[in-house]
């Protein structure tokens, strides 16, 4: 539970759980509130719906693979995979750009549902915190029952930060906008070494998880 936490707050820094929405709040009226949260329910149900998929698709793999998945040899893998991202964080020094930016502006309800399913599909991909999480809920064999509500807790998780930043602006929207307008212009110019710490913290969590396994395990 901890570790599918921290991977969920880990995912709620992504560009499109946090980087767009502090922008869209940048440039939208409080009358446009509810698109904003049009866009962050598009964003959260479309990962769900990913994840359901993926959790039921890697349920059939292993149901294939038997205990190969519980052997010594796969807890290795998932070792090295682990170092291996915890190695490539350093190549994500922040030093070599300034990041992606964007300058999103406010649409209709459409265009935000429309928003919310690109940020997901471009980022889904690249989300190793997300994959990671859905990757240790399959191994643990969870029944639907109970891999359902944690994979929902998940995705509302993700959108906490954004829904707070949200919630602020709408009471106290002269103290927040020009701090929006500064974590706007951080995200910008830090995105790449977020994108460092992010594959480091997921890749230490899949390397303490196999290490239980293959060193401590009973």
């Amino acid at each position: 539970m901890l570790t599918l936490a921290v991977l969920a707050l880990l995912d709620s820094a992504g560009f499109g759980t946090l980087g767009v929405p502090v922008y869209l709040m940048v440039a939208a009226r409080r009358h446009e509130t509810p698109r904003l949260l049009l866009y962050l329910a598009t964003l959260a149900g479309f990962y769900f719906v990913v994840g359901v998929g993926l959790m039921l698709g890697l349920s059939t793999v292993m149901a294939g693979l038997g205990d190969a998945l519980h052997s010594r040899t796969a807890y290795w893998a998932q070792l090295v995979l682990g170092v291996a991202l915890f190695a490539l964080s350093f190549r994500f020094d922040g030093k070599r750009g300034t990041g992606p930016r964007l300058n999103p502006r406010m649409g209709g309800p459409r265009a935000m549902v429309l928003l919310g399913l690109t940020a997901g599909v471009l980022e889904v991909a690249t989300m190793v915190p997300y994959l990671a999480a859905v990757g240790i809920m399959t191994t643990s064999g969870l029944p639907a029952g109970q891999w359902v509500p944690l994979l929902g807790g998940y995705v509302l998780l993700m959108i906490v930060p954004a829904l707070a930043l949200l919630g602020l602006r709408s009471v106290a929207a002269g103290w927040m906008e020009p701090r929006l307008a500064r974590l706007r212009d951080w995200i910008a110019r830090h995105a790449t070494s977020a994108v460092g710490w992010t594959l480091a913290i997921a890749g230490f969590l899949l390397a303490r998880d196999a290490v239980a396994h293959v060193f401590f395990a009973g």
